[in-house]
């Protein structure tokens, strides 16, 4: 048996991560195996329809190296690969249906399908169409067609008894018929298909040997399998994935910023790092091993592995795995990716990039958070005289006045403004002082920054500055500090 997934996502927005860890096992499962990944794009809800979504979801796979081998852009054997150009195949079959006892023709109308839900809301009951035109005669539905009536095509589901079948994480399951089928449409009035029933009719007609979809479907897999005993058809393997979940009660949420691979990239996460952990909610390589390429992935990846429970989606974790791919960075590359970031705060400076990159990369958790840290080389921030404040340093206001006293004439008279002759030059004048060095350093940082924390200490910073910034910044500090004495 050849294995082939495939991924059928509907274009109704951008790409939710737990739609994405779907595509991610069916690509695996499929490489794992030697298989094909087919993608399918299932736009038979034309009200859902988002222009532009079925790019965004070329897009995103291929922005996360999850290439297929058969879709709507390159083709296949089995193409079409878009629902709606697929369009005339499915009403034959469902008149198959028809013919065996399978299906019928419904000609019940909204109006009268809503006072029936009412009723059934009256009565504290769950609507289910009640079978009402499996009783009309064959004269009456010959009548009803040839007069133009609108109709759908309803399964004929059993009510009675169980349904049940093995799902390869769940293990076997069984429901009762009357809790799980009713009689779902299977063609729309506008002759389209409904999900349900176009799934089933692609996945035989493409061959697809295994089923990977979110665990929301484990009872409603009777349906689809009554439809494939109907025609006849091998079943294929089910693979009922966990909903991947922000904490133990509350799902991702686009409210939340959380919900969308786009979220994540926007905010300056790197795709593998985002994709390796991905992979890991719901999922265990069953060693301690936690970093892994696309190309390990596909080497590792075991069904057998895969979790019952919800996998959450610790954004902690997933900040940790981004600073470790960050760190693992060639400096290149990560210069050329943190730029864009720097801009943000910096454009317009003229700060040495490559000398602020050096300082930055081991303290990089996201690209986003990039130019709030980095903000304070474009404008001195507002501080509180209580950063001078230092126990290990034995500073305060005070001593910080007599620090920077001390320091500025000696910055003043730098002539060639490089890191290495401020820091020779100032280390210098500290030991001739007999000062501690952190009891200068200390308030020297914090008055030219205005922060307790900054990537680099004074020397760097004073550098990346300018001394023209450094000497403006560090006479603010002393005003301020005499105002305060």
């Amino acid at each position: 048996m050849e294995f082939r997934t495939r991924f059928a996502p509907s274009p109704t927005g951008f790409m939710h991560l737990g739609g994405l860890r779907t595509a991610l096992y069916e690509y695996l499962l499929a490489r794992k195996n030697g298989g094909k990944f087919i993608l399918r794009i299932e736009d038979t809800d034309q009200e859902r329809f988002v222009e532009g979504a079925t790019q965004v979801i070329y897009d995103t796979l291929r922005d996360c190296g999850i290439n297929w081998d058969e879709g709507p852009d390159i083709g296949g054997d089995y193409g079409p690969y878009i629902q709606s150009e697929r369009k005339d195949l499915y009403l034959p079959y469902a008149k198959q249906l028809v013919e065996s006892g399978h299906a019928y023709y419904c000609f019940c109308t909204k109006e009268e399908l809503d006072q029936r839900r009412q009723a059934a809301e009256a009565r504290g009951e769950t609507f289910k169409y009640d079978k009402h035109c499996l009783r009309l005669s064959k004269e009456e539905i010959a009548e009803k067609l040839a007069a133009g009536t609108p109709y759908v095509i309803r399964m004929n589901a059993p009510t009675e008894g169980t349904s049940s079948y093995h799902d390869m994480v769940f293990g076997d399951m069984t429901f009762p018929n009357s809790d799980t089928m009713d009689d779902m449409v299977l063609i729309k009035q506008d002759g389209m298909p409904t999900y349900n029933f176009a799934n089933v009719i692609d996945d035989h007609l493409m061959h697809i040997s295994h089923v990977i979809r979110g665990m929301e479907y484990l009872s409603s897999t009777p349906r689809y399998n009554f439809l494939y005993n109907a025609f006849g058809w091998e079943i294929p393997q089910y693979i009922h994935l966990p909903t991947v979940m922000r904490d133990a009660t509350h799902k991702l949420s686009k409210r939340d910023g959380d919900a969308y691979y786009s979220d994540f990239i926007e905010k300056g996460y790197l795709k593998e790092a985002l994709i390796n952990y991905l992979a890991l909610v719901g999922w265990n390589p069953g060693d301690e091993r936690e970093f892994f390429t696309l190309g390990e992935l596909e080497e590792v990846f075991d069904v057998s592995r895969l979790n019952k429970s919800p996998g959450i989606f610790d954004i902690d974790k997933l900040t940790w795995f981004n600073a470790e791919y960050i760190r693992k960075l060639p400096f290149d590359a990560y210069l050329e990716m943190v730029t864009p970031w720097f801009d943000k705060a910096l454009a317009g400076k003229n700060i040495d990039y490559k000398r602020l990159a050096e300082l930055m990369q081991s303290r990089t958790e996201v690209f986003g958070r990039v130019p709030d840290m980095v903000r304070f080389l474009a404008e001195m921030p507002e501080y509180d005289l209580d950063l001078y404040n230092n126990k290990k340093m034995k500073t305060n206001p005070e001593v910080a006045a007599e620090s920077l006293a001390l320091v500025r004439p000696v910055l003043e008279g730098i002539g060639d403004w490089n890191e290495t002759a401020i820091h020779d030059t100032v280390m210098s004048a500290i030991a001739e002082s007999g000062k501690k060095n952190g009891a200068v350093l200390w308030p020297l940082r914090i008055a030219i920054s205005g922060l307790a924390s900054t990537p680099g200490g004074a020397f760097e910073i004073a550098y990346l500055l300018g001394k023209n910034e450094t000497m403006r910044r560090l006479d603010l500090s002393m005003e301020k500090l005499r105002n305060n004495a």
